[in-house]
């Protein structure tokens, strides 16, 4: 848990919530906090099993993976491909429109855009209008996403991501009810509704107790529609080839369900949605994590 990406707080918090299940499940559990030489460091321990809370760049992004799989240390989460395919968020649209499930419209903006005053055409061309969203390609927990209703608001907010991040994933803004799905070992656990009191269900919505954020378990869709949206995040769980968790974004507007993106180390914390998911469907957060830990590979 922790590590170097902007997540680093959300996983520390992960990690201890998942810590103190482990330790109850009678495992002996150390902290390992890859925030330096994580390959030295992670060599040096002798363990049989790794327990990922990671969140974010080198974390869920297939980077960690490698390490675990190179040392040939079984892990929770999903592996290599699957969590780097997830994390590009562009990688992971193509394979959305692939395999025809419906997502946002969308394009990559590069700074050379800007450069050869393209900007304008790019959204010509690629049939959006505003609002547009804005968000880096590889980052989680709705950093640097943003909500630009006119050209000179893309345009100065573009400028400010791309100095950190790029490309960028410009797509037209969905309206509608904010649904995330759960999926555990392939089967969906439910769906819950989210409605944030801000703009939209960002960073601060997501972990500020002060945003207050409504959860609505299950989500306020009628029994056709539940179903529906469940089957969806199954279906991109094993299209990626997931493994052990995932969380599915939608947005529900005018009858259908529009896939933003998949998660595949979603939190573990007591804000966190996956745990409240399961947590309605009688999975408590200390059956949550051996559910993990057992698809990992360790028998107790």
């Amino acid at each position: 848990m922790g590590g170097n990406s902007n997540e680093r707080s959300i996983s520390l918090n992960s990690g201890l919530a998942c810590l103190k299940a482990i330790k109850q499940l009678g495992y002996n559990a150390k902290i390992f906090d890859p925030k330096k030489n994580f390959f030295n460091k992670l060599k040096k321990n002798k363990v049989d099993l790794i327990f990922n809370a990671l969140h974010g760049k080198d974390g869920e992004d297939g980077v960690a993976q490698c390490f675990f799989e190179h040392l040939k240390i079984p892990y929770t989460h999903s592996g290599v491909i699957s969590s780097m395919n997830c994390m590009d968020k562009s990688i992971s649209k193509q394979k959305f429109l692939e395999k025809k499930i419906l997502s946002p419209k969308y394009f990559e903006l590069y700074e050379k855009d800007f450069k050869t005053g393209k900007v304008e055409s790019l959204i010509r061309k690629n049939h959006l209008s505003f609002p547009l969203v804005i968000k880096p390609i590889n980052e989680g927990s709705s950093i640097g996403v943003k909500i630009c209703k006119n050209i000179v608001q893309l345009k100065n907010e573009s400028k400010k991501l791309l100095k950190k991040y790029e490309p960028l994933l410009v797509e037209k803004f969905i309206d509608g009810q904010e649904i995330q799905v759960a999926v555990l070992n392939n089967k969906a656990l439910g769906a819950i509704e989210l409605k944030p009191k801000r703009e939209f269900y960002d960073y601060k919505a997501k972990y500020s107790k002060s945003a207050k954020t409504n959860h609505i378990m299950p989500a306020n869709l009628n029994k056709a529609m539940y179903k529906k949206v469940l089957k969806i995040a199954e279906k991109v769980h094993k299209i990626f080839k997931c493994r052990g968790v995932t969380r599915s974004d939608f947005k529900f507007y005018k009858k259908k369900f529009y896939l933003l993106e998949i998660n595949t180390q979603p939190g573990m914390t007591n804000l966190s949605l996956v745990p409240e998911i399961a947590n309605y469907v009688k999975i408590d957060f200390k059956t949550l994590v051996r559910k993990l830990i057992l698809d990992a590979g360790i028998n107790k």
